[in-house]
């Protein structure tokens, strides 16, 4: 297993916000926003954070190679910490993710997974305390149903870019994608938005004006693209 792509300062930041706080934060840079409609498999699912290891499946007429075995490539491939990411362009009708694949990214020190498809064995990953987000549950088997295109590439989320390493970030609020070198950056000011946010709810609970209390922060403005 290779090492940590990033700080664990860094990583626990990340777990002190909020996806919307992030997603606000990336509004502010002008970066784009995480795919819509993928999220955590239960109720209580662990946030997720970590660098990309990322995987790409394609339909079985396009590729002959077994996507159970490339899968595991790239899982045995990942770094500690990282957060297996598959690209099956937002289908639905075939699994992407299973129970040999979330035990194998246990052993190997993987954070969780996140497919643009769906997962099944739902029940496995939960009981292995392993994140997985996707877009909802399935029954069959991925053998045999699709293929593999490779791993440690470029990749897709919903039409959302994703290199290697790039930073995977989710909560019940959904999934975001941080490029790698503005990870920092983006943490800074999502902590800021974090605080303006809380001292807003405060203030409304001291019985202030809730109007006046977004406007003495400038709500309106805290997602308007930064200079």
């Amino acid at each position: 297993m290779r090492p940590y792509r990033f700080p664990p300062e860094l990583i626990q930041g990340f777990r002190t916000v909020s996806v919307p706080n992030v997603s606000d934060a990336l509004d502010r840079f002008g970066l784009p926003l995480g795919p819509r409609g993928i999220v955590p498999m239960w109720s209580g699912c662990r946030k997720l954070v970590g660098a990309a290891a990322t995987l790409k499946l394609v339909p079985a007429s396009a590729s002959k190679q077994s996507p159970v075995i490339g899968t595991l490539k790239a899982i045995v491939d990942a770094h500690a910490g990282d957060v297996l990411v598959i690209d099956y362009a937002s289908r639905t009708d075939v699994n992407t993710m299973g129970g040999v694949a979330g035990a194998t990214a246990v052993h190997n020190g993987l954070a969780g997974c996140v497919s643009d498809g769906c997962v099944r064995d739902i029940e496995e990953y939960r009981a292995m305390d392993f994140p997985v987000y996707a877009r909802g549950p399935i029954q069959s088997s991925i053998r045999n149903r699709c293929g593999y295109a490779g791993h440690a590439i470029e990749v897709e989320l919903g039409g959302v870019r994703v290199r290697p390493g790039d930073l995977v970030f989710g909560d019940e609020s959904g999934v975001l994608v941080v490029p790698r070198e503005r990870a920092a950056e983006v943490l800074v000011l999502a902590r800021e938005l974090k605080a303006t946010e809380d001292s807003v709810i405060a203030a409304i609970r001291r019985g202030e004006d809730p109007i006046e209390a977004h406007e003495k922060v400038r709500y309106d403005q805290l997602t308007s693209r930064k200079a």
